[in-house]
This record gives structure tokens, C-alpha cells and sequence, in this order.
């Protein structure tokens, strides 16, 4: 059969990819619910076959009580036979199967049940099993189905399993349904460990949606996604297929005095007694959900009760594998309230077979009751390719701000707020230093700029209206002078601001702190359509005076920036090869032709990736061929290793570590430690500054010891410009003590710092400034910090902007890694020239050393509308533009040896294959083209 399982089930915790919070204290509580909730599944299936028909369910299972020996039945790879009652010292009556010489777990007895099921149903499986031989404890038998599809991989269904002792009769249960039409579908039971005998009593196979029988004529076979899977959507059949998740279901026409009805239909259900924020409405869908498939889910919801009025509330998948793997997977998410019923939409994949799949609503805080009018999941319709964007008559370069340099005095401008704007001299004569790489030569600055006085709030400061100036798609850089009036406040944050249609963007940020001029740099892009568009300067303290001279917004040539960053790219990335032959023939090798062909650049391209991924072969296929690093989305981090206190999940990552090794594909450790505290598991929290220590320093030896040598970089302790949790427990020299202890315990490994928004502009927080400050000031510690990390999730990014962070960050002489890089856009064609910025600035610049996206497989990335693969596995326009630049990366050269002997190129830092094609024979040779400034020389003898 060629499927391996094995009845040892472990109970290992398998997050979502997206879900970054504590699940340990929920894990436990669910484990318990779900027993309670699989007999309430039972008891409504039960209760639906009672009162739609009073005759007896027909069991689809030919020979089901063995009364004909084997007929019908065939052994898996095994030895079986059928013995009467008083034949064995098993207790019994009628006649059993004996399933003997089971070398695998999974061997035992299958009947072909293909004509028999039809897709809608649900069936119902009721089987009398035992085990006989050297059973020391109770064994798992399953039930389970094999499903063969047309041109596509065989899968299985798992359906029940009972636990069976030697000498005693056990009956296994469990129900499965069917979403499509396989070609064939074999019913089967297996389990125990090899050597042990497997013994069966009866089976029988129901259909308990139709006990009368299921299919027909009648019955409609369902394509893959063209019906809604969700059974009884709409409740008309009241509860019947939905179950409570740790709480008490209702259906009701109306509630509170008629002040709540549903939003369409008849009915709505009401999940109440909640006692915890995962309590809610649940439905399995195990069977009707096929794997690698998109779905979409919407469902109408709203929440009731006393002192709450709004609350999130979420769709969630559980699923759970045949080895007991469980995952939670977020599909949806929204805030919803008691007055009116609200949308809740989402989609979601699988990339594995789970043999068990439940989707619930949950979310609101215990004691606040879920209404659900409705739930649809069907299989999600493929969004078609954005349309290229068509911008006609761009003026690049040119600046959309009227009376920017204030000759006119504040004509075009107005107060934002009853702050007073007055003109001054004395701001400098010179665009800032990020405008000038983009601009070059420029006319100088007037040297004026406007006062905002008597500001009341930290909003108000000059503003002026662009609607009519801003075209869609474009991307804006904004650069100007800043600086404020004296303040007994401390650090002032500027913000230049648009206000699009009431929404706020961010232009650019910049924290002051003296009475200096200080540049402020950002950028923004417009994608739908306002009615109004206004910039806006703001940001100190109430009280304290705004300054702003020669304010630029200007939209940015990326085609010209591309030609300068190919060009640079030239300088550092490529080295001069000369190649130089011999052999017994030399004499005969000139005008030999030379064909040079790049196999493999070294640059360090990589990607994110999670544990679920690699089930899906699709996926591990285009990431083994397009990426040469790797790094784990969450299965690293504390809160994946140890989510319970003692209770450690390394298996996850092992696996992923496999698979790389086996694709020779370097691998990043990311995170040991994430000082950002409501990313800290509860248990951790919850401990004595005594007992954190203690902890840390047992992570610290447990991770690293168990992967040394196994990880060439470690992030230490995650964004440590945006949290403080560990510093505030333990004291300031815990990092530069977690960095000492890593190193101790792998040398091998490169230690980096690792933070977000260091290289946009946007985030005071995290500029490169302060990212320079913190990292001197470990290393003053003593800390070995060896690679700085920027974490690159980016939003219209304008080249000269990252690259004057990375200049500034270069003046330490570390290795600078784009740790996590994603962009966002709703356009493919957008999102792939926001991509092309970033990996055209990051190979241009002599100090990065590599780039890891932070993921490319829709649904499995952090932002939407980021990913280049679909979800189903198309390459959308910003892969197709990755593709592209790694296919630009390669270099490629051909000609004839010379006079000298000797063939000489330029290419890409990487591995190479020289065809040499003399007058007698066709050579072939590899070579190693590595970083250096001097011509690479290498002999060939022929």
C-alpha cells in the first residue's frame, strides 16, 4: 500500500505559521473539549438517523460479520484467515478475521468500497476489533480510508481509532464524508504494532445523513469546491451537524424581545455559557476539505451580552494528522459588536491530509455569547493578474508642494488646527542628503521656514492640499528640514503626514531632542482613488514650537535608480576571471571555443518557511530551486519549543532541518529570545526574576546544544529597539549576557542583532541611529554581536532611503542580512517593483551579505498581499520578477581561446561550468568564482 504510519501516537502542538501568541494553557483546555464535543458530534448523528428514518441504517460493508470467510475482504501485505467463536480463547460468538504475520503498522484488512459511497454523505463506521499475541499494554487500531484520485497523489482518510487490550472486544467509531468522487476508495483497519495479531468481529458502514442509503441516481456528485462544505449553513435543520466548543448551543428565530434577528433566513444559532475565549460553534469538515486547494469562508456574525460591546471574533481551523499532529490554523478575523451583524471573511489552505478537521468560531471574552446567522466555505476562485498600472505624463523629480521655498510667504498653506504659521529666515540652504541622492544638483533653498505657534495639540503644524497633484501608483518621496522650539518634555517625535480621505499615512518620521535642524525622509504611494489628499507636518508635544523648511514631495524614477544600482552592482558583485588552458595539445587550443555558463550565484537568497509547508510537495519544489537559505517562521522560538513549562517540541524543527540538509540549503535560527513582551509565553511571564534567569539559561543551553553547528546564524534576542521585557526583569547586561552564552556554546554560529523599520524612515524607534547606539553598546559589554539584521518589511520603499541606512549602518564593518523581507501591494505589478527596490538595493551594497524574504506562498505569509506564489501554486508578477533578477544574476560568456592561451570574462561571484570544445573532443570543467578585488587566475589543464 505503500503508506506508512504506525500506531505509536505522540501528542505534539503544532501552531498556525500566523499565530504568534501563547496557545499552552488553551492547548490543554481544548484537548479536553474536543472528547466531550466528539460525543456530542456522535449523539446529534446518532439522534439525525433516529428521526429521519424508523428503519435501520443499510450497511454498505459486504460481508461484514465474516459469516463467508474472506469474500469481499483482502489482506494488506499480511496473512489473514477467519476461525469460528470456539476456535480461539477470545470470547465470542459467529466467526472473526485473524490478520497474522503484520510485519508494518499499517498492514491489516481492506474491502474496495467505491460504488457504495457518494460525495454529500456522512457515514457512520461502527467496528467490533481485538488483538491477540504479546500485547504487554493496550494498542491503537484504526479505521482508515485510501483515496485514489485521477492524476494526482494517493491520500488517506483517517476515520477512529480505539485503544484494545488482549482477551476483550472493543468497538471502534467514527464518521467520514466526501467532498469529490475518487476513483477508488478502499476501506481498511490497521494499527497494532508489527507482530501482533489484529482481530475483527464485524463492521458496518452507514449512511447516517440517509439511513434509507446514500446515492443513487438522486445523488449529485460534487466537483471540488462548487458547493458550500458547510452542512446545515443556514441552521433551517436546527443543530443538527453543529456542536457546541466547550459551551451550550441555542437556535433561535429571535432574541431579546425581537430586537435580534437574523440578518438573512430564518434562524441563527447562539453559542453561550462560554467560559473561555476559544468556547464557541464548531462543525467537522473532515472528508469534505481536500488539501492544496484554497478556501473561502465567510460567515455573518455579532456578539451579545452584558458589558461588552465589541469584541474580535475569529474563524479558526483545527486539524490533527494520523500521528496525532495537531495544528491551528487563523482563517479569519474581525471586530465584531452587539448591534448589528457584521462579516467575518477569510481563506485558508491545507497542505497536508489531516484525518480530522473541525473549523469554529471563537474570540470574545468568556461570558459574551457568539450569534451566527451563517458559514460558507467553498473552494476560493482565483483572483485574476492585476492589470498593469498606465501612468501617463509623469514628471519625476518635480515637486508637488506649492510655494515649497515660502518667497510667496504662507500662501498655499494653512493651519491645521488654530496654531498660527509665520515665516522665517534661517533653516538650511541645501536639500537633506536623502533628497539630494535622488534629486542631485539642485537649486539651493531659500532658507525660510514656517513657525507653527500656539499649538494646542501634537496634530496641529502647517498643511496644504494635493489632491489634484498625486497620481495613482506613483511612489512620493518626502524629505524636509525639521526642527522644534525649546521643551522640558524630552525627545519630540515630527511626523510629515498625508491625510488621505481621514485615513492617516505616514510620510516619514524623525525624533528631535536638541534645537538643531534635523532631516526628516519617508515615502508614500496611493493606490485607490480619494476624494482628498493633505499633507501635514506634525507631531511635538502641545506647547512646544514646529519648524519646517524645504519641504519635497516628488515622485521617484525607479528606472533611473535600476540603471545607477546595475552599474554599482557590477562594481562589487562580479570579479575579472582569466582562464588560462595547457595540455599535452597546447599548440592546438587557440580558437577552441570557450562556453561559460554560471550554474549557481553565492549570493545568499533565502526564505521563511514553516513546518506545514514542507508537506506540500509544490511548495518544498519551489523553494529547493529558487533559494539557497532558509529560516523558520516560528518553529524555533521559545513559544513554539517549550508552549507548556518542561513540555519541549523540537520535532517540528528537526524535520525542517532535514529537509534542507538534504536540499543543501543553509539555514538561519531565528529567534533564541524575543524581547518583546507580549510575544513571552504566560508561563514565562509568570516567573520570579530568580526562576527567568534560571529559564533563560536553560533555553540558552537547551537550544544550542542540541543544534550546534546545525545553524550558521542566530537572531539572540528579537527587536530589542521595541521591547524591554527580559532588560526590565533581569537588568540591562542580560543581552550582552545572552550573546556571550550563545557564543560559548556554538562558536561556529554568527550572532545578529535583528529589528523592523531600521531601513524606511518611519519608525523613530528603530532608525539607524539608535539600531548603531544599541549595538556599540553591547559590544562595549563585550557581547560578540556579528551581523546586523534588518528585518525589511517594506511599504513603497524609494532606493536612496535604504540606502542611506545601510551606509550608515556599513561604518560598523559587520555583515548586514535582510533578515525578513516582504512587500505589500494589492498589485502584482506594483509589488514586484517594490520587490526589484529592495533586492536590487540589497545586492548593489558592498555590506549585505544575503536576503531572506519573509516568506512567498500565499497564506502563509504575514501581510497580505505580499506573496509571488498563489495559494494553488501560480506565479504571480512579483515572482515572475524575482525569477527574473535571479536569471539576471547569472553570468553567461562565450568565445574562443586566445594566442596566449588564455580566455578571459567578468561574472557573478558563484559556481561555474567551462565547456571547452577543441578540434577532437568536448571538455567540461567547474570552477569557484569567490568575493575579491584582484583578477581571478585559474589554470586548466586540458
Amino acid at each position: 500500500m505503500g503508506k506508512i504510519s504506525c500506531g505509536c501516537f505522540t501528542d505534539l502542538f503544532s501552531k498556525n505559521s500566523h499565530r504568534k501568541h501563547d496557545e499552552g494553557p488553551r492547548r490543554a483546555n481544548m484537548e479536553n473539549t474536543q472528547k466531550s464535543n466528539a460525543v456530542e458530534i456522535s449523539e446529534n448523528v446518532n439522534a439525525t438517523a433516529t428521526s429521519s428514518s424508523a428503519t435501520s441504517p443499510i450497511n454498505i460493508v459486504k460481508n461484514h460479520d465474516f459469516s463467508q470467510g474472506l469474500h469481499s475482504w483482502h489482506p494488506n501485505c499480511c496473512e489473514s484467515f477467519v476461525v469460528s467463536a470456539d476456535a480461539n480463547a477470545i470470547e465470542s460468538d459467529g466467526y472473526y478475521a485473524v490478520v497474522t504475520n503484520r510485519r508494518e503498522c499499517w498492514q491489516g484488512l481492506e474491502q474496495d468500497i467505491t460504488d457504495r459511497v457518494f460525495p454529500g454523505s456522512i457515514y457512520s463506521v461502527s467496528a467490533c476489533v481485538g488483538v491477540s499475541g504479546h500485547v504487554q499494554w493496550p494498542s491503537d487500531v484504526l479505521a482508515t480510508l485510501k483515496l485514489e484520485y485521477p492524476d494526482s497523489a494517493t491520500s488517506y482518510l483517517f476515520i477512529g481509532k480505539t485503544a484494545v487490550s488482549e482477551k476483550r472486544w472493543e468497538i471502534l467509531e467514527g464518521n467520514f464524508s466526501l467532498s469529490t468522487t475518487p476513483k477508488r476508495v478502499v476501506f481498511y483497519l490497521e494499527g497494532p504494532s508489527p507482530g501482533i495479531d489484529l482481530l475483527i468481529k464485524s463492521v458496518v458502514i452507514s449512511c447516517s445523513s440517509n439511513p434509507s442509503g446514500c446515492g443513487g441516481p438522486s445523488t449529485r456528485r460534487v466537483s471540488a469546491g462548487d458547493e458550500n462544505i458547510i452542512l446545515n449553513p443556514t441552521f433551517d435543520d436546527g443543530l443538527n451537524n453543529w456542536a457546541g466548543r466547550g459551551c451550550k448551543l441555542i437556535v433561535h428565530e429571535s432574541m431579546a424581545d425581537g430586537k435580534i434577528v437574523p440578518m438573512a433566513g430564518k434562524y441563527f444559532a447562539h453559542a453561550t455559557e462560554r467560559t473561555q475565549t476559544w468556547n464557541g460553534i464548531q462543525q467537522e469538515i473532515t472528508g469534505r476539505v481536500q488539501r492544496k486547494l484554497a478556501y473561502e469562508v465567510s460567515a455573518v456574525v455579532r456578539i451579545y451580552g452584558s458589558n461588552v460591546s465589541n469584541s474580535d471574533l475569529r474563524i479558526t481551523l483545527w486539524t490533527q494528522t494520523s500521528n496525532s499532529r495537531e495544528q491551528y490554523i487563523g482563517v479569519a478575523y474581525v471586530q465584531a459588536t452587539d448591534k448589528d451583524w457584521t462579516q467575518l471573511q477569510g481563506k485558508f489552505l491545507l497542505n497536508n491530509s489531516p484525518s480530522k478537521v473541525v473549523i469554529y468560531i471563537e474570540g470574545p471574552p468568556a461570558g459574551t455569547d457568539i450569534l451566527v446567522n451563517s458559514l460558507i466555505v467553498k473552494h476560493a476562485e482565483k483572483t485574476p493578474p492585476s492589470p498593469a498600472p498606465v501612468i501617463d505624463n509623469t514628471a519625476f523629480g518635480v515637486n508637488i508642494i506649492e510655494n515649497s521655498n515660502l518667497s510667496d510667504g504662507n500662501n498655499g498653506w494653512f493651519s491645521l488646527g488654530n496654531c498660527t504659521l509665520n515665516v522665517k529666515d534661517g533653516s538650511p540652504r541645501i536639500l537633506p542628503p536623502v533628497a539630494r541622492d535622488t534629486l542631485g544638483a539642485q537649486v539651493p533653498l531659500s532658507g525660510k521656514y514656517i513657525l507653527a505657534a500656539n499649538r494646542t495639540q501634537n496634530w496641529m503644524g502647517p498643511a496644504q492640499m494635493i489632491t489634484d497633484k498625486i497620481k495613482l501608483f506613483l511612489t512620493y518621496q518626502v524629505s524636509a528640514w525639521v526642527k522644534i522650539g525649546s521643551t522640558p518634555s524630552g525627545p519630540q517625535n515630527v511626523n510629515v503626514a498625508l491625510g488621505v480621505d481621514n485615513q492617516w499615512v505616514n510620510g516619514g518620521q524623525v525624533e528631535v531632542s536638541d534645537d538643531r535642524w534635523h532631516e526628516i525622509s519617508g515615502s508614500f504611494r496611493i493606490e485607490k482613488q480619494p476624494s482628498k489628499v493633505m499633507v501635514y507636518i506634525q507631531g511635538p508635544a502641545p506647547g512646544v514650537d514646529l519648524m519646517i523648511g524645504g519641504l519635497q514631495v516628488f515622485a521617484v524614477d525607479r528606472d533611473a535608480r535600476f540603471r545607477h544600482l546595475r552599474r554599482q552592482t557590477d562594481k562589487i558583485r562580479k570579479r575579472d576571471v582569466v582562464l588560462k588552458f595547457s595540455g599535452s595539445e597546447s599548440s592546438t587550443l587557440p580558437g577552441s571555443a570557450v562556453i561559460v555558463k554560471q550554474m549557481q550565484n553565492s549570493f545568499p537568497i533565502g526564505s521563511c518557511i514553516s513546518r506545514t509547508n514542507i508537506d506540500n510537495e509544490d511548495f518544498v519544489d519551489f523553494f529547493t530551486k529558487n533559494f539557497n537559505w532558509a529560516v523558520f517562521g516560528n518553529e524555533l522560538k521559545w513559544y513554539w519549543t517549550e508552549a507548556q513549562r518542561g513540555n519541549f517540541n523540537y520535532r517540528d524543527a528537526d524535520e525542517m532541518l532535514d529537509l534542507c540538509k538534504a536540499h543543501n540549503i543553509e539555514a538561519r535560527g531565528h529567534c533564541i529570545f524575543w524581547e518583546v513582551e507580549s510575544t513571552v509565553q504566560s508561563w514565562v511571564r509568570s516567573l520570579s526574576n530568580a526562576d527567568l534567569l534560571v529559564a533563560v539559561q536553560n533555553r540558552l543551553s537547551g537550544l544550542l546544544s542540541r543544534y550546534k553547528g546545525k545553524f550558521r546564524h542566530y537572531d539572540v534576542n528579537n527587536e530589542m529597539l521595541h521591547g524591554s521585557f527580559y532588560q526590565d526583569r533581569l537588568g540591562k547586561d542580560i543581552h550582552s549576557n545572552m550573546f556571550k552564552t550563545a557564543n560559548q556554546l556554538d562558536p561556529s554560529a554568527t550572532l545578529f542583532m535583528n529589528d523592523y523599520h531600521v531601513e524606511d524612515g518611519c519608525d523613530p524607534k528603530s532608525c539607524p541611529e539608535k539600531y548603531i547606539e544599541q549595538i556599540l553598546d553591547l559590544q562595549e559589554q563585550g557581547a560578540p554581536v556579528g551581523g546586523i539584521g534588518i528585518q525589511g518589511h517594506s511599504d513603497s520603499p524609494v532606493g536612496p532611503i535604504v540606502c542611506n541606512a545601510l551606509d550608515k549602518l556599513g561604518i560598523l564593518g559587520l555583515p548586514i542580512w535582510f533578515t525578513e523581507l516582504d512587500v505589500s501591494s494589492e498589485n502584482e505589478h506594483i509589488r514586484a517593483d517594490d520587490l526589484e527596490v529592495m533586492l536590487r538595493e540589497a545586492y548593489a551594497h558592498a555590506a549585505v551579505e544575503g536576503v531572506m524574504l519573509w516568506g512567498f506562498w500565499e497564506l502563509f505569509m504575514s501581510r497580505e498581499n505580499s506573496h509571488l506564489v498563489n495559494a494553488e501554486g501560480d506565479i504571480n508578477e512579483a515572482g515572475k520578477r524575482l525569477l527574473d533578477l535571479k536569471k539576471e544574476w547569472l553570468s553567461h560568456a562565450h568565445g574562443h581561446i586566445d594566442e596566449q592561451g588564455e580566455f578571459k570574462f567578468r561574472g557573478y561571484h558563484g559556481s561555474y561550468d567551462i565547456h571547452i570544445v577543441t578540434g577532437k573532443k568536448k571538455i567540461t570543467k567547474s570552477i569557484l568564482v569567490d568575493k575579491d578585488d584582484s583578477p581571478l587566475v585559474i589554470s586548466i589543464d586540458l
